[in-house]
């Protein structure tokens, strides 16, 4: 099922990193063909950070600027995509990322998404299929504040904030057969 997701906010003074995320949740089965998948697999790991990016990846993956471009809005289109851009790992800028999750009714779930997509310490959030339906990352210079965060979301929303802070690091990506 589509999330509800919002673009993490580049903050001034930090590093644009190198690494996009492209997150695939599809509505429902979408044919690819073999360009979109070497374009889903080729722009994971990273992007390239100059004036024309788009042209510089597009000439990588064998493509001009403006079919890449118009590929990747596609995409979009067809919810193959939902979100395209930079990855930030607040453990290594020196602040923190904490997953959490809400137990959310049917009748008060969009209310509280944007709600919590509204504060500028949560990253973006996914929607699930589970008795904690609401899913979202906290993300933060200091500890205190990612808890102060979640704290003003229980007590505007009405809702607990069940926090799962990282113990493990994964890296996942998506790749395709093309």
């Amino acid at each position: 099922m589509a999330g509800v997701r919002r673009r993490p906010k580049h903050r001034k003074g930090s590093p644009p990193p190198a690494t996009p995320v492209l997150d695939a949740t599809p509505a429902g089965p979408v044919p690819l063909d073999e360009i979109e998948r070497r374009i889903i697999n080729g722009l994971q790991g990273g992007f390239p950070i100059r004036e024309r990016p788009f042209l510089e990846a597009a000439t990588t993956l064998g493509l001009g600027e403006d079919e890449l471009i118009e590929r990747i809005e596609r995409l979009f289109k067809l919810g193959v995509l939902t979100r395209f851009g930079p990855l930030f790992n607040a453990d290594r800028l020196g602040g923190i990322n904490v997953l959490a999750a809400m137990a959310l009714p049917e009748s008060d779930f969009d209310r509280v998404a944007a709600f919590v997509n509204a504060q500028p310490e949560i990253a973006h959030n996914y929607r699930r299929e589970h008795q904690f339906n609401l899913w979202f990352v906290g993300a933060a210079e200091t500890p205190e504040k990612v808890e102060s965060t979640f704290h003003y979301i229980e007590s505007v929303s009405g809702y607990p904030v069940y926090r799962f802070p990282k113990e493990r690091e994964f890296f996942v990506e998506l790749k395709l057969h093309v």
